[in-house]
């Protein structure tokens, strides 16, 4: 059988290249099936985790957002090893391949906690099991994912990379978006409510809901895995479009990564690490502290009796309607009253905006703690402000950290990326885990949980303003040499100063 030949350079066009869409469908797929997971983890960990009897063995809030901040910061430190077997010895394709099947299996072991396997396995250790999997699965495959995007350019549509990595993110908050509104109603037991969306479909309805098994663990954590595993074929389909850029060889990769060169690059993109993990912070508590506080919230809203764990739907929603607003709108607009929106200082921006989105979660938490149980509208309006934080930090840390970095290290350079995000969410962690006192109490309760991390990102973004003036920048592209089906051989770097 003769061996498959794939591009291994961009082909010379002005236009946006043939694996973009397979880029697109794999993501938004895979992005259903993580944040499916995601979203209802944290209020399954907190109402529906039970032992090996069948009994409840639930976690305190605090204990359950260390969990998933724990997760979340394993998810996202892993994937320097991916980085790793990409650049030096399997190719991005291959890896993300390989790492999405251990991804579905993870999956896989958490639909496990619905099943008869519980009552052998005690739940706890399939819960770890499962997110451990996905853990490596997900952050394995982040950067190659995100680079593989830029890979596809080179300087004939370099023009057009921007606008990708926009509809990139667009695919991920469209997947997020669909799965964060489903997957709840599948993991808890939905009761008639009069002012239910499923009570209005009827008494047949209500009734065949109540006595089916659409509600548990097994079938909540089951569907993101068959999306998972959509996302892998789709992948697999586009093989033959996607520019392949091959492993640079143990040899050659330890000659392009450790010389002065690349430490003063690796240095200069790190520079931003630091500040935009606070950033991530505060942002991914909206599936842990904020899902807390939406419970003690009135959630109706048009006439529907909302899941705690659904409010985040409107983040993505925001998103995808930001994502427009802001690269066509905002953006030229400040441009032409004379202001250089350079990464950084959007990313400055952001940081700032972040914080008023906390301080209106703390001004929410003042009035729950007095007693009151506010409409969740006020939390609506503190993810507008998040997720305007969110568009001006996020796709343009993605952004920056892909094109600063040189060509034959785009995967390790993208983890970078994803060092902010693991960063931010061991912060998290240790300060949900050193609250908690031996009697149950816990240290910053109420209200002042969340102007703890006002303070501490508005701190951030001072500092930030200071640092950011001295940063000096290159931007890094493929080189657009003719299509080629020959694996290179040496390692290169593309330079174009950055303007």
């Amino acid at each position: 059988m003769a061996r498959e030949k794939y591009l291994t350079s961009p082909p010379k066009i002005t236009t946006m290249p043939p694996g973009v869409p397979y880029i697109i469908g794999n993501e938004a797929a895979e992005r259903f099936s993580y944040y499916g997971m995601n979203g209802i983890l944290t209020i399954f960990m907190t109402k529906y985790l039970m032992d090996k009897t069948g009994n409840l063995a639930v976690m305190a809030p605090h204990q359950a957002e260390g969990w998933y901040h724990t997760f979340v910061s394993t998810l996202y430190i892993l994937p320097i090893i991916g980085a790793f077997l990409a650049d030096a010895l399997f190719g991005k394709f291959w890896v993300v391949f390989w790492l999405s099947i251990v991804y579905c299996g993870g999956h896989a072991t958490l639909a496990l906690m619905g099943s008869p396997v519980a009552h052998i396995i005690d739940p706890r250790i399939l819960l770890a099991i499962g997110l451990f999997q996905i853990a490596l699965g997900a952050g394995g495959i982040k950067p190659c994912v995100s680079t593989n995007v830029g890979d596809q350019f080179g300087e004939s549509n370099k023009h057009l990379l921007t606008r990708l990595f926009n509809w990139f993110y667009f695919s991920i908050n469209a997947g997020s978006a669909i799965s964060t509104l489903l997957i709840p109603w599948l993991l808890e037991p939905y009761r008639a409510d009069p002012n239910g969306l499923i009570a209005k479909m009827g008494p047949s309805v209500v009734s065949f809901l109540e006595s089916s098994r659409l509600h548990s663990p097994d079938i909540a954590f089951g569907l993101p895995g068959i999306f998972m595993a959509v996302a892998t074929v789709i992948f697999w389909w586009g093989r033959k479009k996607f520019v392949h850029i091959p492993p640079a060889g143990l040899r050659n990769y330890a000659r392009a990564l450790f010389n002065r060169e690349t430490g003063k690059i690796l240095l200069n993109i790190l520079i931003p690490v630091p500040f935009v993990a606070i950033f991530w912070a505060l942002w991914q508590q909206n599936f842990s502290s904020w899902i807390v506080q939406a419970e003690s919230m009135d959630r109706r809203l048009f006439g529907i009796e909302w899941l705690s764990s659904q409010i985040q739907t409107v983040n993505p929603i925001f998103i995808l309607i930001m994502l427009p607003l802001f690269s066509y709108w905002l953006y030229p607009f400040v441009e032409k009253l004379g202001v250089k929106l350079t990464p950084l200082r959007k990313i400055g921006a952001g940081l700032f905006v972040t914080a008023a989105s906390f301080f209106i979660v703390a001004m929410i938490q003042t009035r729950i703690d007095a007693g009151a149980r506010p409409a969740i509208i006020w939390q609506i309006w503190a993810f507008v402000v998040l997720t305007a934080g969110e568009t001006l930090v996020s796709p343009t840390h993605l952004e920056f950290s892909y094109t600063q970095g040189p060509v034959k290290l785009k995967s390790l350079c993208m983890c970078t990326y994803l060092l902010a995000v693991s960063l931010g969410n061991q912060f998290t962690a240790a300060v949900d885990f050193f609250i908690q006192n031996p009697d149950g109490t816990v240290k910053l309760h109420g209200a002042s949980y969340f102007m703890f991390f006002v303070w501490v990102l508005l701190g951030t973004a001072v500092l930030f303003a200071i640092v950011t003036p001295f940063y000096k920048g290159r931007t890094y592209l493929q080189d657009q040499a003719e299509a080629s089906v020959e694996a290179e051989t040496t390692v290169g770097f593309a330079v174009q100063p950055e303007a």
